[in-house]
């Protein structure tokens, strides 16, 4: 049983079976009510799941890309549920999630991304008027979406013309599936595979740097 958490976006949060089989997905679209809900819908996802926390064998984590404060409470959730439980947690690059529901939907329904020819972009907001993205082309053997460029960043007025010009298809997304979070993660561990870095995806340097020293005070005298 898979326990899937992201918190990229919104907050996304689901249970699933190892074979794919969704007990329950809670999803939550403010983009920066993280911490006051992870909780909650992770007691939400168990419940209408009927699945209780020892049930639960795999915590995948959605990694990111995404702005640092909101990413880091998925994480952070997924590893304390981990721990608590003594379970392993399967990292996952988020646009992973979106990139295997585009494909596995285009695939039932006969579209175009499914085939090994067209290759797509899975792009979210970065804020800073910047785009994430995220470049893959078809499923492997495995099941899995393959990616063949990024996570990387690109400045919102640069992204279509760097996508048309490598003549990648555009697919926007303003939120992370963790249904197909956990089922990447499902399949990952059936392959015995690494598929998300073991730390978060910041694709930007943080703002707050380590000071360089003591400045110096210059002292003035009465005038």
């Amino acid at each position: 049983m898979i326990l899937g958490i992201d918190t990229s976006l919104g907050t996304a949060v689901a249970v699933v079976e190892p074979d794919g089989v969704v007990r329950s997905q809670i999803e939550s679209v403010d983009p920066r009510g993280h911490a006051e809900v992870i909780g909650t819908l992770i007691e939400r996802a168990l419940a209408e799941a009927s699945v209780h926390p020892s049930d639960v064998t795999h915590v995948a984590a959605g990694m990111g890309p995404g702005p640092f404060t909101g990413l880091r409470v998925g994480i952070a959730a997924a590893r304390a549920f981990a721990l608590g439980r003594g379970l392993p947690v399967v990292p996952v690059v988020s646009h992973d999630a979106v990139a295997l529901e585009l494909l596995l939907h285009s695939a039932l329904t006969g579209g175009r991304d499914n085939t090994d020819d067209d290759a797509f972009a899975v792009v979210t907001d970065a804020r800073r008027r910047e785009f994430a993205y995220t470049v893959y082309r078809g499923i492997d053997d495995d099941g899995l979406p393959i990616r063949i460029d990024g996570p990387a960043l690109s400045p919102r007025d640069d992204l279509d013309a760097v996508l048309h010009g490598a003549g990648i298809l555009r697919r926007d997304a303003d939120r992370i599936p963790a249904v197909m979070l956990a089922v990447a993660a499902a399949r990952a561990v059936a392959a015995g595979r690494t598929i998300g870095p073991a730390d978060a995806l910041y694709l930007r340097s943080p703002d707050v740097t380590p000071s360089a020293g003591p400045k110096r005070v210059s002292a003035r005298g009465p005038a």
